[in-house]
């Protein structure tokens, strides 16, 4: 039987040329490398500035606590989500305020925020789940009439278009992640972008224990007193991780045609198949097409995630409600029935197989399993 992950990468010798450049010099940390990376990511977003980062969870913290977000603070977000987008909200010291999201796409639900803010609300922190950028324009007038900032929640979105928007370029900040499954990939790492010269100097403070010169500095430099002006973390993307993305910027846009033709041929097939519905993604958008998600009717999502991984079809969830894991309900008292959507969503959903050069064939395999098991039928051994 045919066995089909549910990622693979495609790092290949361009990669390897890249990080053998930088072994082949003398500083493996940020440096040159990193700031070329974030160079050519700032342009293919069209925003000012970018600063490469250990993770997305490092970017969403700095972008909070740069943006004057702390204790006391309030931020508007979504339960359906990666625990990361809420817990980097509860690092900066402030507290995540969940909404709702629309039934079809899984998305905040913006109709819903205005009524959540309340005199401690500092930000709305939106995702853009699956790779389809939240009404962002809605977003941005919502948060200009109450004087509140937007972070971005960016990881699952590099090519996203909405509205002739990009990330990043209504937001005050947006987040990436290049962890292992995204659609750029360093293993761990991210980035944010913005537009705004004004944060720059604070975001580089804080992605690196709030010292004013780093070690490339004292390399061209030479060796000069150092201080250390606010309290800062580290955040730092080295150039190790930064030559592996290089490669990857020159065939984004590629491998994003790839991921489309692949989400045609699933959502094609997957019509016919009962029990099965996909999210809806909104006329005229670019959808960056990060995972492939279903919804799967009649509560049988988990009994057919296992027959389809017994059948050796790797698939996962993303995500479960998060208001409903166990922290959240201990520390807030969230309980079912608080964000129905949410939870009706994250009851339902699985993620299938995706990556740019997933054979088509393994496509049809999937959607035939999928519909094999859905019917009550034993996959064949």
């Amino acid at each position: 039987m045919t066995s089909i992950p549910f990622f693979q990468h495609d790092l290949g010798e361009a990669e390897v040329a890249e990080v053998a450049k930088v072994l082949a010099g003398p500083l493996l940390t940020t440096g040159e490398t990193v700031a070329e990376f974030e160079r050519r990511f700032a342009a293919y977003l069209g925003c000012k500035h970018a600063l490469g980062v250990t993770s997305c969870t490092g970017a969403l913290h700095m972008s909070l606590l740069a943006l004057g977000v702390g204790p006391g603070d309030e931020v508007i977000t979504t339960p359906l989500t990666f625990i990361a987008t809420s817990t980097a909200i509860v690092e900066a010291g402030a507290t995540p305020v969940f909404v709702d999201v629309e039934a079809k796409t899984g998305l905040i639900d913006p109709t819903l925020v205005e009524a959540a803010i309340t005199p401690r609300t500092k930000a709305i922190l939106p995702v853009h789940l699956y790779g389809q950028l939240c009404d962002m324009r809605a977003l941005r007038a919502i948060a200009d009439k109450h004087g509140l900032a937007i972070v971005e929640d960016c990881a699952h979105c590099i090519e996203g278009v909405r509205d002739g928007v990009k990330p990043g370029q209504l937001g005050d900040t947006a987040c990436f992640s290049f962890y292992a499954t995204k659609n750029m990939t360093c293993g761990e790492g991210g980035a944010l972008v913005f537009n705004d010269t004004a944060l720059l100097e604070k975001l580089k403070l804080l992605r690196l224990h709030g010292m004013t010169r780093n070690a490339a500095d004292r390399m061209k430099e030479g060796y000069r007193h150092w201080d250390m002006t606010m309290l800062g973390w580290k955040y730092n993307l080295d150039n190790i991780h930064a030559a592996l993305l290089l490669p990857q910027l020159d065939r984004l846009d590629d491998n994003w045609e790839l991921r489309r033709a692949l989400a045609e041929r699933y959502e094609t097939q997957l019509a016919s198949v009962p029990g099965v519905e996909c999210p809806q993604s909104y006329d005229g958008i670019r959808h960056a097409r990060h995972l492939f998600p279903i919804f799967i009717a009649d509560g049988r999502r988990d009994e057919t995630i296992a027959a389809l991984q017994a059948g050796g079809v790797g698939c996962v969830v993303n995500y479960r409600a998060i208001h409903l894991l166990t922290w959240f309900v201990e520390t807030y008292g969230y309980q079912r029935g608080d964000f129905t959507i949410a939870e009706r969503l994250g009851d339902c959903v699985m993620s299938l197989p995706f990556y740019p050069r997933m054979p088509h064939a393994h496509v049809d395999v999937v959607v035939d399993r999928l519909r094999t098991t859905l019917a009550g039928k034993r996959l064949a051994a």
